[in-house]
């Protein structure tokens, strides 16, 4: 496993992962802390508008995981994944920077080269995202399962503080220091692109220490070729042949047992993760909505998380619309310290379990299954509170009650969950195709047997 933290089972790889992690989240969320003002106050776009984009931005940056998990388990690996999206994600911040001084351009090149910026940045922290995670696990070996748990919780305390410091220091940057003649959004925009700067040298400096995977070649491909020609195998043979225990046994003939497994799996815990956009698509609706009051309204409302082991409901017992600075900010500090205790734990209990339920060989897209979670609830978002054009209480408490129904389906999906252990699969196959070799060499041996006994029959 390589060196290891002076009297620990942890690795010291980890250590660059973690600070990776947090240089990368403060300079995701430190732009995005910014964006929905620099929409409304710089590029004047109204507040649908600027709402669409931000949701839509938001939504691109949790589907491109997919991407990111496809040319880490397929092609390059995770390590060079890492470092060639990161250098993408770099560029998208420098542009996004340049999109934000005034004196570059007019409006339309501002827009354009803001959008741009937006994009590279979205298949960065996309394409990265399922990558360090699972980089992360790699990392410890299969006798080290409880650090590796342990070393998930750390991983999120690092995504938190990265965002935590970067929402309170780059709004501070853009109000307080005056450039241009105006806030300065690009000093507020060029310190997270420093910091990105920052993360992509530090996991570089790693490199040595880290324990690397090898690509398994074109899995996702294949997993879609085995999953296609099950349902095709299915379709034209079930009225003759005799049944399967599962819809993907009907693949048997052309692809391994090990592969047709590793896809039941994978599709097991894809299925469990179907109710959990809801969760994101209240609590990404509430954050983007706090924003936007604060430049007109506040909200005050009353937040009462329940916690159902891995999901949470929401419960607002009061709102109404009062002059901004009307309320102090105290009264917020408790509804913020109950939501981000229901995230951290629903998010390393996610991470954690997305690394532990999947085939070694598909680590990245698990992740990026979990990820998609977020992506969705955005989409819910775009969907409901801005095709619905509902006031805010009732988006809120829209969003309550459907995750409630939500919370109430995952608790009997989840009750029913077996787990897996993919290494003692790993192992069992091993030894099978073991014993395969040895029964193949046997009767490999005895027909040369017989076969010189033959021959010596014939020359007597």
């Amino acid at each position: 496993m390589g060196k290891k933290l002076l009297g620990t089972n942890y690795p010291v790889s980890i250590c660059f992962i973690v600070v990776n992690e947090f240089c990368e989240r403060f300079s995701y969320y430190g732009m995005k802390a910014l964006l929905t003002l620099y929409f409304l106050n710089y590029l004047k776009w109204d507040k649908d508008l600027s709402t669409a984009v931000y949701h839509a931005f938001s939504g691109l940056c949790y589907f491109t995981p997919i991407l990111g998990a496809f040319i880490a388990d397929s092609w390059l690996g995770k390590y060079k994944t890492i470092i060639y999206l990161s250098i993408v994600y770099v560029i998208g911040h420098v542009v996004k920077s340049v999109g934000a001084i005034p004196t570059v351009g007019s409006t339309e090149l501002h827009i354009a080269l803001s959008m741009s910026g937006l994009i590279l940045i979205a298949l960065g922290t996309g394409g990265i995202k399922p990558c360090v995670a699972a980089f992360g696990g790699d990392q410890f070996g299969e006798e080290h399962t409880t650090e590796r748990q342990k070393f998930f919780s750390i991983f999120y305390m690092s995504i938190n503080a990265g965002s935590f410091l970067s929402t309170i220091i780059t709004p501070i940057l853009r109000g307080d220091v005056q450039c241009f003649g105006g806030d300065c959004y690009a000093l507020a925009f060029g310190v997270p692109a420093a910091l990105m700067v920052v993360a992509l040298v530090v996991f570089i400096a790693g490199s040595s220490l880290y324990k690397r995977t090898p690509p398994q070649g074109n899995i996702l491909w294949e997993v879609c070729n085995c999953i296609g020609f099950a349902l095709k195998n299915r379709w034209n043979k079930s009225k003759h042949d005799s049944p399967r225990q599962h819809w993907l046994d009907w693949a048997e003939e052309k692809y391994s047992m090990r592969l047709i497994q590793e896809i039941k799996m994978v599709l097991r815990v894809l299925v469990l993760y179907i109710p959990l956009p809801m969760f994101w698509a209240l609590f990404d609706q509430y954050t983007h909505a706090t924003c936007i009051s604060s430049s007109g309204k506040t909200s005050k409302l009353n937040l009462g998380l329940l916690d159902f082991g891995a999901c949470y409901t929401v419960i607002l017992t009061e709102i109404e619309d009062v002059k901004a600075n009307n309320v102090h900010i105290a009264y917020q500090i408790p509804q913020y310290i109950l939501i981000t205790a229901g995230e951290v734990m629903f998010s390393i209990t996610g991470l954690e379990f997305s690394y532990s339920q999947a085939p070694a060989n598909m680590k990245s897209v698990l992740q990026a299954g979990w990820l998609l979670t977020v992506a969705f609830g955005n989409v819910i978002v775009l969907i409901v509170a801005e095709g619905a054009g509902l006031e805010q209480w009732i988006e809120f408490l829209l969003f309550a009650c459907l995750l409630l129904g939500v919370c109430i389906i995952f608790s009997i999906m989840a009750h029913f969950y077996t787990y897996v252990d993919p290494e003692e699969m790993d192992k069992l196959y091993l030894e099978n195709s073991v014993r395969e070799e040895d029964d193949s060499d046997f009767k490999k041996k005895n027909n040369e047997i017989q076969l010189n006994k033959t021959g010596k029959s014939t020359r007597m």
